[in-house]
């Protein structure tokens, strides 16, 4: 597909997001339920689950396989920015009191639903028809399955968080931190997987450990040069609309480092966004930001990530009664397992029951990781 024809299917392709992702998001809204649950559906629906297997012609010709790494870019720059506003908000005083509890909710939200995913991938990999390739050992398998059991997708928690207005509530702050150190493990977890299957190459410890130390040691890097933000000179008048231009380059500049450096150390992208946008000083610098790119992520850019999903999900190669059997035994499993080890250990970590059932809840968000765990299977 030649550069000016790529160009010209996007325009259409970005009219058919905005408006599918616009129509399920307030159906969803009116169901009590999320938006990005409205937004995920339209990803799926315009995909080849449902408009493919609908209008095969139809949904090939307005999302061409060529123009699939343009789409993947476009989701990706949003969710990094939606990410970095993500950590805009963040209530760093909170976490401080709160780290502990944050740290046992989500080691609590990954131990218990490994191992009910080991468990379950146990028992599939004697069963037939096979569930897993010709050649996959019982190990493989075990280790696959909790993987992709065990891991909570943090940008789609945190897009719930904050429709709910729960940003900067204490429950909020719980739920970020958690998700974020759910977010580093589920990358060690992701670098660690090829190795434990023997993938050549790419075995041994190295890669998780190369992950983790990356991951500590860009934190560290963020927190000292920290304070440079605070350099930066505020609007000549004060309660401006809009950022000046260098305040907004410089920032923007480092958040694409650090999407880059987090990227190259094995950790993806929006956790170095998250962390970036936490250390943004608050005041007129993190109201300037939220002001100024909140409209343009949510409500442009945000919506290619859930349909970039969705091109990706086939729910019609689900197609007999033991595949559905299949499914629901690996979702409920996933979900059960993570939303009372969750909300365990949040009420042994002082949390309220209400507050502690929602925690368990809101840590069963997925989607992104569980399609990288599924590329690496």
């Amino acid at each position: 597909m030649s550069n000016a024809n790529l160009t010209l299917m996007f325009f259409l392709q970005a009219a058919a997001v905005l408006l599918a992702c616009r129509a399920a998001g307030s159906l969803a809204r009116r169901l009590r339920q999320p938006e990005a649950v409205g937004h995920m559906i339209a990803g799926i629906a315009l995909g080849p689950s449902l408009l493919g297997a609908s209008l095969p012609d139809v949904q090939s010709w307005l999302f061409p396989t060529g123009s699939r790494p343009l789409l993947h870019v476009v989701a990706q720059v949003g969710l990094v920015l939606y990410m970095f506003l993500v950590g805009v908000e963040f209530r760093l005083d909170l976490f401080r009191l709160k780290a502990r509890a944050a740290g046992a909710i989500a080691a609590a939200g990954m131990i218990v639903p490994l191992l009910v995913g080991m468990g379950i991938a146990a028992w599939l990999h004697g069963t037939e028809p096979r569930q897993f390739g010709e050649g996959v050992s019982r190990l493989q398998a075990m280790v696959f399955l909790g993987a992709a059991m065990s891991i909570t997708a943090f940008p789609m928690m945190a897009r719930m968080i904050a429709e709910r207005g729960l940003s900067t509530s204490a429950v909020g702050t719980l739920l970020l931190a958690a998700g974020a150190i759910d977010d580093v493990l589920a990358w060690c977890v992701l670098a660690l997987l090829p190795a434990l299957v023997g993938s050549g190459a790419a075995a041994g410890w190295w890669p998780a450990a190369f992950a983790f130390g990356g991951g500590a040691a860009f934190v560290a890097v963020v927190a000292v040069i920290r304070p440079l933000m605070k350099r930066l000179h505020p609007p000549a008048e004060p309660g401006a609309l809009v950022l000046p231009s260098p305040a907004l380059t410089a920032v923007l500049t480092m958040l694409a480092l650090a999407a880059w450096c987090t990227d190259l150390v094995g950790v993806h992208s929006v956790f170095g966004a998250f962390v970036v946008g936490a250390a943004v000083p608050r005041g007129w610098l993190s109201e300037g930001l939220l002001r100024t790119l909140t409209p343009v992520v949510t409500a442009l850019l945000l919506p290619f990530y859930f349909v970039s999903s969705g091109l990706s999900t086939r729910v019609t190669l689900i197609d007999s009664w033991w595949m559905w059997v299949v499914a629901a035994v690996i979702v409920v499993g996933a979900c059960a397992g993570k939303l009372l080890a969750c909300a365990a250990a949040a009420r042994l970590s002082g949390e309220g029951g209400r507050e502690s059932l929602a925690i368990g809840a809101m840590m069963n968000a997925r989607g992104l990781m569980e399609l990288m765990v599924l590329n690496i299977g």
